[in-house]
C-alpha cells in the first residue's frame, strides 16, 4: 500500500487502532460522571467516540478489508468474525441511541436541562427498552472490540515481530 512495506502498514494500523482505546474510555468515561447530559456534554462525549471509530474504522476499510480474502483462514477468520460482531453489536445500540436521541431533543432537554423529567417518561413506554439496547449494544462492542484487538496483535505479533 503506498509503497509502504507491509510490516510498516501493519505498524502504524496497530498504533491507530491502539489509540482508539482511550478515546473510547474517556468517552465512556464522560458520561458515566455526568449527572445532566446537556447538548455540550454529548457533543464532547462524541468528539472522543467517533475519533475512536474513525481510528479504528479507517485502517479497517483501508487496509484490513482489501486484504482478509487473500488471508482469510485460521486467527486471521476469528479476527474478522470478532471485528465483524464488534461492529454488529454497535449497530444494535445505535438502534436504542436514535430514539433516546429523538425524545431528549422533542423535549428539549439537551438544551433546557430539566431533572424533574425522567428518561423513562418521555418517547414511548419502549424507552426502557431502547435503553437497553443501548447499553448491551455498547458493552458488546468493546467485549468484541476487545477481543478482536487482542487476536489482531497477536497476529501482528507473530508475523511481524516473531515471525
Amino acid at each position: 500500500m503506498f509503497g509502504l512495506a507491509d510490516a510498516t502498514v501493519a505498524t502504524v494500523v496497530a498504533v491507530l487502532v491502539t489509540a482508539s482505546f482511550p478515546c473510547f474510555l474517556y468517552g465512556a468515561w464522560i458520561m458515566i460522571d455526568t449527572e445532566n447530559v446537556t447538548w455540550g456534554v454529548l457533543t464532547y462525549h462524541l468528539k472522543f467516540i467517533v475519533t475512536g471509530l474513525a481510528l479504528t474504522t479507517v485502517p479497517l476499510v483501508v487496509w484490513m478489508l482489501p486484504r482478509l480474502f487473500g488471508q482469510l483462514g485460521g486467527a486471521s477468520a476469528l479476527h474478522a468474525f470478532l471485528g465483524l460482531q464488534a461492529y454488529a453489536m454497535l449497530a444494535f445500540g445505535f438502534t436504542g441511541i436514535l430514539r433516546i436521541f429523538r425524545a431528549k431533543r422533542e423535549h428539549n432537554l439537551y438544551h433546557d436541562y430539566d431533572e424533574d423529567v425522567l428518561l423513562s417518561e418521555i418517547g414511548s413506554e419502549r424507552m426502557a427498552h431502547w435503553r437497553s439496547r443501548l447499553r448491551i449494544g455498547v458493552f458488546g462492542y468493546v467485549v468484541f472490540w476487545l477481543l478482536a484487538y487482542l487476536v489482531g496483535i497477536a497476529r501482528y505479533v507473530a508475523r511481524y515481530l516473531i515471525g
